[in-house]
């Protein structure tokens, strides 16, 4: 394994159910609209600052009680979903870490600067994960040494930081949580008080999506100007995303079926209003897309993610009311596997 592959793996153990989860973020299967539930805010979360414009958590271990739902495929919580990845089973050697198997929670902070990946490969979208799970400390730091990670002793304990495009920095709070960061200030994103204060707006904000296995908010009025500039060549959109104050993501699960809402507070009504048409011309267009051959050689899709995207869009509910925007979808047994068929 390349050392920029092995480097990666640090933070991608823990980020990759989330991420995984935002690939279906505009997909939905027909189903009457639920309500997301509310919640007590995971204690986990109390160890983000309390500035961060967006943040994430994700119950992996109710999550990989789906053993017999084709989601726990695509989330990689199966041999299925992993597959024979070899970048991945030589980091589960090296360090004995495999995040379907011991990963348990994770809380996430971000501080997006840009829409365009080009950020995040150049380190400027910091992230913080706080996890719980079972680490092998000295096989982990001496994994991190071998990618030419180095040690420093900070006030509130030892931590490494690895080198690279990101930079990637984590430290051991206790036997079974870990904290990582990646970014060019991760070392900064470490030094941490073990518990900090409360956000009212973000903590009301939480605790209205807390009952699901998996959520993220997000205040939008805390994000540069920077985030916006890849939209500068078209102003309409950009006035239209620039519109949206707050914007959380729920995912419930219910047996082998994961309910998933998404919801946007705008500045006015007509805010709403108008994101609500654009999203249902974007899904108009997208089937377009599909049922033309070039397109979907361009896009790099399978036979079996063209039916899986056409079903979903074409079931696709986008909704408003008053300054609100909702995208809610469905996942079902049958659409994830046909998003990830057996092999």
């Amino acid at each position: 394994m390349s050392p920029p592959k092995r480097k990666a793996m640090l933070l991608a153990a823990i980020l990759v159910v989330l991420l995984a989860l935002a690939a279906f973020y505009l997909m939905r299967r027909r189903q009457p609209l639920r309500k997301t539930e509310a919640g007590t805010a995971p204690s986990l979360l109390m160890y983000l600052p309390p500035d961060s414009p967006v943040i994430a958590y994700v119950d992996v271990a109710a999550l990989r009680k789906l053993s017999n739902s084709p989601l726990s495929a695509v989330l990689g919580l199966t041999t299925l979903g992993r597959g024979r990845d070899k970048d991945y089973v030589d980091f589960v050697r090296d360090t004995g870490f495999d995040y379907s198997r011991d990963l348990d929670q994770a809380a996430i902070a971000l501080w997006p600067t840009s829409l365009d990946p080009a950020a995040n490969a150049a380190g400027n979208n910091p992230a913080l994960a706080i996890a719980n799970g079972r680490f092998d400390r000295a096989r982990i730091e001496a994994y991190a040494i071998g990618v030419g990670g180095k040690p420093e002793q900070q006030a509130n304990g030892k931590l490494y930081v690895v080198p690279g495009k990101p930079t990637i920095a984590f430290q051991f709070l206790s036997p079974t949580r870990i904290a990582i960061a990646s970014g060019n200030t991760s070392a900064d994103l470490l030094n941490l008080p073990s518990v900090v204060g409360k956000d009212s707006t973000m903590q009301a904000r939480v605790g209205s999506v807390a009952g699901a296995p998996i959520f993220a908010v997000g205040r939008t009025k805390n994000l540069p100007s920077s985030f916006y500039s890849i939209l500068g060549n078209s102003p309409r959109i950009e006035a239209l995303v620039r519109s949206i104050q707050e914007i959380s993501l729920a995912g419930q699960t219910d047996k082998d079926w994961i309910h998933v809402t998404v919801e946007g507070d705008c500045d006015t009504g007509r805010s709403a209003a108008d994101i609500s048409t654009v999203l249902i011309g974007f899904r108009f267009l997208g089937s377009l897309a599909l049922g033309d051959p070039e397109a979907r050689r361009q896009l790099g899709l399978t036979t079996s993610q063209v039916v899986f995207l056409r079903d979903v869009l074409k079931e696709a509910h986008v909704s408003h009311q008053d300054e609100r925007v909702r995208v809610s979808f469905d996942l079902t047994p049958e659409m994830l596997g046909q998003a990830h068929p057996a092999h």
